[in-house]
């Protein structure tokens, strides 16, 4: 499998590798199929991060191929919660609310800690990463959004927001080109799918959430 580190083309003098190409181009449709709220996201969201962890791994991304194992547990984790136990719509897609002040408390709190946490971690072990606090930024942003999406939070889209901030400009930086493209698409998805959810989650849009079912 090592053709998935070959170059598949250039764009704009920008290398774009097989599994760069792959990988996201599964992620960004597992991010239609999250908007759609469809249980499918999540095996795609697996699939995608098992390709872009072997693409990551062997760059010394320590954070964002860290982020890809985060991506395929919770991913499974994802799967069963959307499966089991949540409320659905008259379509049978999974119905969605907004975070309560608590729950955005935790995950704002949780997201801090943990930055703080793996940053510090990166700058002692400097050769887990080159870039420490983009990376654990990157890290921890992800398992936040997806634990939101998993919960059927709108929150979901602000993290994911959150996370292309950084994202983009650090796959440019590390010659993910194609990682830094597909970023720019996402953040167009990432905003109409949060429209959609928004308009869902009003009362009486469609059933609610019940709330924090482990």
């Amino acid at each position: 499998m090592t053709w998935l580190n070959s170059e598949a083309f250039t764009v704009l003098e920008q290398r774009i590798v097989w599994a760069d190409l792959i990988g996201n181009l599964i992620g960004l449709t597992a991010l239609a199929l999250g908007w759609r709220r469809s249980v499918w996201t999540w095996p795609a969201q697996f699939v995608s991060g098992v390709i872009l962890f072997g693409a990551f791994a062997t760059s010394h991304m320590t954070g964002s191929a860290g982020k890809q194992v985060v991506v395929m547990i919770v991913a499974v984790w994802g799967w069963r919660q959307w499966t089991h136990g949540r409320k659905h719509a008259e379509d049978g897609s999974v119905a969605v609310r907004f975070a309560t002040w608590r729950e955005r408390g935790f995950m704002a709190g949780a997201a801090v800690l943990g930055t703080l946490a793996v940053g510090g971690l990166f700058t002692v072990y400097p050769s887990l990463s080159w870039d420490a606090w983009p990376d654990a930024y990157i890290f921890v942003g992800t398992l936040v959004a997806m634990y939101a999406q998993s919960r059927g939070m709108v929150e979901f889209w602000f993290a994911w927001l959150l996370v292309d901030l950084v994202g983009v400009p650090l796959n440019f930086a590390n010659g993910y080109a194609f990682s830094g493209f597909v970023y720019v698409i996402y953040g167009a998805l990432v905003l109409w799918g949060m429209r959609d959810w928004w308009l869902r989650s009003r009362p009486g849009a469609e059933p609610v959430l019940e709330g924090a079912a482990a």
